[in-house]
């Protein structure tokens, strides 16, 4: 292996690091004291000034001022809503949903999976300021039920249910909650109606907010939290915040009419999606705080901030996502929501992930239900087709290890007359048709299609929880067969995964297999090292596709070595002018395929 190809392979894995390194969230810092989280209330909308002085001489005991203060009181009934994909809980204190537990998943301890954090006492408010300078949250008011709207409803099949929650004011107006269920569906729609608070609601502004974010559901919080963010989506643009500080609030807030507001965890999302054109800006805020045992959860407030105009009888309409983060299900809600699922840069490796790895993936899961056979297959698909590449790659370095007794006697004959050394070494390459980029630039080409690989089985919900054989019973994770007694530095290793053992032993094998140079022996030893030691956090999947790739590329290495051992390396015939490559030496194979049929 000559010097190009070995840098070509160093600048490959240099821009790995560097693409991990900014796609993985920091490593937790040690802080002197673990705070305990806090809950967030009330800071969606920051008030003005006045209102602020106004908030502050607000007597404790009576927070909600005239138009709500009788509400602050009462008798929490819930009512209990299960389809086929879900059950909830709505509890009337708030008009809030308490629970939302996953019918079809569980959590990696095999409980259902409860998406709502119920220790809050649910969450779904509304957020807005009154003429008397109180600042309202409905989380703890009391919204009135029909007297036989609390109990237990199942739907089946195609049925739906529709519940109103009213909220009165002191002035004799009321708000009502609207909720409306449909059997096959994650989520639900809304409505908020105002009917005579023209005198109630000041500022021209309301707000749907969710303010505590979702449970996690996985056993790592810290690779979950890596997969945590907030979310807002207008004109085709997607902003995002990343709570990657521990115990400092990350804010953003948006004006104008959004699309959908959103957080989510590794598989799991929640969205707030307004009836097209209706918003008028949102709020984004994350915290962080450290777990047990080097844990660690964010929590995110989200909401979409709504004009009121002052009417008699106004109304705003939701539709309220709250389910897996499944691209398919994501993209039947037309507005974009799927791009909360990271598939990579969306001007290049995106459309591979989306477009190419995704239904070529969900097609042999079709044909083959198991996953790890579908992953294998899909290992042998991605092999057969960059062939062309890979074959090209090896034998261009072939053919560089041929001439490398002939290029070491050029440069101690011009030892010291660099520019001659370096002419010679040219037209030694031209005259035996070797393109010195030709072991590189396959490589390079091959890179966008590892990142899609990457973030497919990262973001693939359908490897979650899938199991394979024998210790391999999650692709979506590790596949941890024993933990050492101490931490790796700077890899941050301590489970050691059995697949990624087996990935490194074959890109040694692949390795000894390229590198002749006796002085370039350290390459055959340290490229595995630090790869396997990379890939031990990394899914089960993804490193079962890479053992199967490593194994393929090895038999294809063998039988190039087999045929081009029988094949002395010879001269070409001069090109034309203009003809070829790079300084005129392209290999015969690359030029063939820009000549007319």
């Amino acid at each position: 292996m000559d010097r190009q190809a070995i840098l070509g392979y160093v600048l490959i894995f240099i821009l790995l690091i560097a693409w991990m390194w900014m796609s993985t969230p920091p490593p937790a810092k040690q802080a002197a004291q673990k705070a305990a989280p806090t809950q967030i209330q009330d800071s969606v909308k920051t008030p003005q000034p006045k209102q602020a002085a106004e908030e502050k001489q607000a007597k404790p005991s009576d927070p909600y001022g005239k138009f709500f203060s009788e509400r602050a009181q009462g008798q929490e009934k819930i009512l209990t809503i299960e389809t086929d994909l879900f059950k909830a809980e709505i509890t009337n204190k708030g008009g809030l949903i308490k629970t939302w537990q996953l019918k079809k998943y569980t959590t990696w301890d095999d409980h259902p999976v409860q998406l709502v954090d119920y220790q809050k006492s649910g969450d779904f408010s509304l957020l807005f300021t009154t003429s008397d300078g109180r600042l309202i949250n409905t989380r703890d008011l009391y919204f009135d039920l029909p007297a036989n709207a609390w109990g237990e409803k199942k739907l089946t099949e195609g049925e739906e249910f529709s519940l109103n929650l009213v909220l009165p004011a002191a002035n004799g107006g009321k708000i009502i909650k609207r909720l409306h269920f449909k059997n096959g569906e994650y989520g639900f729609d809304a409505e908020i109606q105002f009917l005579n608070v023209a005198d109630v609601i000041v500022n021209f502004e309301y707000q749907v907010v969710w303010e505590s974010g979702l449970r996690y559901a996985e056993h790592n919080s810290a690779d979950e939290s890596g997969f945590a963010y907030a979310h807002a989506y207008a004109g085709k643009e997607l902003t995002e915040i990343d709570a990657t500080d521990f115990d400092t609030p990350h804010k953003k807030e948006l004006s104008g009419t959004v699309d959908w507001v959103a957080t989510r965890t590794k598989y799991f999302a929640l969205a707030i999606i307004p009836k097209a054109g209706t918003s008028d800006g949102a709020y984004l805020e994350g915290n962080k705080h450290h777990m047990p045992d080097k844990g660690q959860v964010e929590t995110y407030t989200i909401a979409v901030r709504m004009p009121f105009k002052g009417g008699a009888d106004e109304t705003g309409s939701f539709k309220i996502f709250l389910g897996p983060v499944d691209i398919h299900l994501l993209k039947t809600y037309n507005v974009g929501l799927d791009q909360i699922i990271a598939l990579g840069w969306t001007w290049l490796i995106r459309p591979i992930s989306e477009y190419v790895m995704l239904p070529l993936l969900s097609f042999i899961h079709y044909v083959l239900p198991n996953w790890g056979i579908t992953i294998i297959v899909f290992s042998i698909i991605i092999k057969i087709a960059l062939h062309p590449l890979t074959k090209s790659s090896m034998n261009s370095m072939k053919k560089m290890q041929a001439l490398q007794p002939m290029m070491e006697e050029i440069k101690e004959k011009y030892k010291d007359d660099p520019q001659k050394m370096n002419m010679q070494v040219m037209n030694l390459y031209k005259e035996y048709g070797v393109n010195p980029a030709g072991g590189c630039l396959p490589l390079v080409l091959q890179f966008p299609i590892l990142i899609a690989l990457f973030n497919v089985f990262r973001a693939t919900i359908e490897l979650r929880h899938a199991s394979f054989v024998w210790w391999i019973n999650d692709l979506s994770i590790p596949d941890k067969i024993f933990s050492l007694p101490f931490e790796i530095p700077f890899f941050g290793v301590r489970d050691v995964s059995g697949l990624a053992l087996l990935m490194g032993i074959t890109m040694f094998v692949q390795q000894k297999m390229s590198v002749k140079d006796p002085r370039q022996k350290a390459m055959i030893w340290m490229m595995p090292i630090m790869m396997t030691l990379l890939f031990m956090g990394f899914p089960s999947g993804l490193n079962l596709y890479y053992f199967v790739f490593n194994i393929l590329s090895i038999g294809q290495q063998m039988i190039i070595n087999r045929n081009s051992d029988k094949e002395p390396l010879r001269k070409v015939e001069p090109k034309k002018k203009g003809q070829g490559g790079i300084f005129g030496m392209m290999p015969k194979e690359l030029t063939k395929f820009g000549k007319k049929k």
